[in-house]
């Protein structure tokens, strides 16, 4: 009896894992959600499908579609479940909203989905980080499972169809640290609402962790707004150039999901193979290498400040901030933290070296020269300033946008001032290039940054918009503050989208975001000038670059021209 019953015990085992066992069906639930403020006076609804293998205890990974249940997806997920092939996943399937009218017999509805899944931006991100994921918590399964869904975005994936592909495109690109993983099917990677600018984003801006499986077919729409098949292509061309992780299916098809559903299977394979070992990033173009250092990324210097402005190295590399509405001056020390130098500043929003290495300033107050202590004496006034330059001859260049005047002024070594142009729109940053020939100048209220020839009088010639920059499609201007150039005639531009650096002909190169999104200004320190600092309103990160930068007090230097 005995062996008999082990007989059974092993048979049923043999049983349970035969590979061709069906796989148990995980549960579907369905529930309304009208309480967002991030898309205010929607309504919409979403099914969840939880696995039969998932605990309840422990967090589990999720993949989130737009668009509803698609492609089959809870019988896909219980069979690759089922085959240890892909993690114990919760499935988030969320239509897009709409705003009902109050009389559906006389009025439309406002229907939601372009504006949700095509916009550009992190919008729709937040709403599901902060909305409709923690909404889907609060559920129970049937059998009272708790929903627990993971946090880290490398046990997150996203996916969707035309519109919604974009959107899940869009949903990792602006939070990598929140999805890792997308599934695009038919994507409508063209201009209905700005997501024909991808293609070439990707290749400029610092390849993030996310892995991307591409599907479209040839017989896809050719319509106003763009070729989708072309677009599709132009996408997955980008992404292999700056070193993603993605794989595609292109067929003959249409735009539909019927291509999609078929290979759906392998692409959720694909997309979670390797898992839990994390999704990399790729190393970038040729231009991003040759700034950027592999394994080495942004740190924080500092934080707790209400708006960190005016960042410039002295001599020894040795950095310096202020903090613009508490008025005080902050100093980098070898350890990499800043201490504080002054109390005081006189509420300074930019800072430069002279070439005998005095301190200046700039401000409401003009432009003024500190002694050891900080004390000020003013050395030019009349205007307010918001940034400056040094030359190594101790003359500056002055930034003046207050009261809507909008000027540029060059100062003198004895203060003496002059007009030298005015009419750019908020004139903010400076800067001159490292042979001193040329004056920067960024226009914040648009995506230019202004070249002037320097004249030997201090004057200005053939004012050009040189530099061509990119604005997030949630802004009407690139918003360039800050400017620097490295030795080799490199411009970098503190913007919305991060530090941009363009060529000498005036093209960006490449975009490096930084950690919290901001960024308002930039400099060169380090005792041999290869820390890239970014003031960033209440925090400051440093970055070691290949770069390095080039001190507008030092002897002016002439790069090697650019390749046209």
């Amino acid at each position: 009896m005995r062996l008999l019953s082990a007989l059974a015990l092993l048979l049923a085992a043999t049983t349970v894992t035969r590979a061709d066992d069906p796989p148990p069906k995980g549960d579907v639930s369905k529930y309304t959600f009208d309480a967002s403020k991030i898309f205010p006076g929607t309504t919409r609804t979403y099914s969840v499908y939880v696995p039969k293998q998932y605990d309840g205890e422990k967090p589990a990974c999720v993949y989130v579609n737009q668009d509803g249940i698609g492609y089959n997806a809870p019988a896909v997920f219980d069979k690759l479940i089922h085959e240890k092939k892909m993690p114990v996943t919760i499935g988030v399937f969320v239509t897009p909203g709409v705003v009902k009218s109050a009389d559906n017999k006389a009025a439309l509805d406002r229907f939601n989905r372009s504006f949700e899944y095509d916009g550009l931006g992190d919008a729709y991100a937040r709403f599901l980080l902060e909305e409709l994921l923690p909404d889907v918590e609060t559920k129970k399964t049937a059998d009272g499972r708790a929903i627990k869904i993971s946090k880290s975005g490398n046990d997150r994936a996203i996916g969707g169809g035309s519109s919604g592909a974009v959107c899940a495109f869009t949903a990792a690109w602006e939070r990598p640290d929140a999805f890792s993983r997308v599934f695009s099917s038919i994507g409508t990677y063209v201009g209905l609402r700005g997501a024909n600018v991808y293609p070439t984003l990707i290749r400029k801006v610092e390849p993030k962790p996310i892995r991307v499986f591409l599907e479209d077919g040839e017989a896809d729409q050719n319509i106003y707004g763009g070729d989708w098949w072309m677009a599709n292509q132009e996408m997955e061309r980008s992404l292999k150039f700056a070193g993603y992780e993605v794989n595609h299916e292109w067929g003959k098809g249409g735009h539909n999901g019927t291509a999609a559903t078929k290979i759906f299977p392998e692409a959720m394979e694909w997309l979670w193979k390797g898992w839990p070992e994390p999704v990399k990033a790729g190393k970038g173009s040729s231009q991003m290498q040759a700034v950027l250092i592999p394994g080495e990324d942004w740190k924080l210097v500092g934080e707790g400040y209400k708006f960190t402005e005016g960042p410039i190295a002295n001599a020894k590399g040795e950095l310096f901030f202020t903090d613009v509405p508490e008025a005080k001056t902050y100093k980098v020390g070898d350890d990499g933290k800043p201490v504080l130098f002054s109390e005081t500043n006189g509420k300074a929003s930019g800072f430069a070296f002279g070439p005998d290495g005095s301190f200046y300033g700039c401000g409401g107050f003009g432009v003024a020269k500190y002694d050891s202590a900080l004390k000020t004496t003013k050395l030019a006034d009349g205007f307010g300033g918001n940034d400056l330059v040094t030359l190594h001859n101790g003359t500056f260049f002055v930034t003046a946008p207050g009261n809507n005047k909008n000027e540029v002024y060059f100062v003198n070594a004895k203060g003496d001032k002059k007009l030298v142009d005015t009419g750019i729109k908020f004139p903010n940053g400076i800067t001159v290039s490292p042979d001193q020939s040329l004056l920067y100048v960024a226009e914040s209220r648009t995506h230019w940054v202004y070249s002037f020839v320097i004249q030997p009088d201090g004057s200005l010639k053939h004012k050009q918009k040189y530099f061509h920059l990119h604005a997030p499609d949630t802004a009407d201007e690139a918003s360039a503050d800050g400017l620097k150039c490295d030795r080799n005639g490199v411009l970098y531009v503190a913007t919305r989208v991060g530090v941009q650096f363009c060529d000498q002909a005036g093209r960006v190169n490449g975009i490096i975001p930084t950690p919290n999104g901001k960024c308002a200004n930039i400099a060169f320190g380090g005792k041999d000038f290869d820390i890239l600092y970014a003031t960033c309103i209440d925090k400051v990160y440093a970055r070691k670059v290949k770069a390095k930068g080039a001190n507008t007090f030092e002897a002016p230097i002439k790069p090697a021209g650019p390749r046209l």
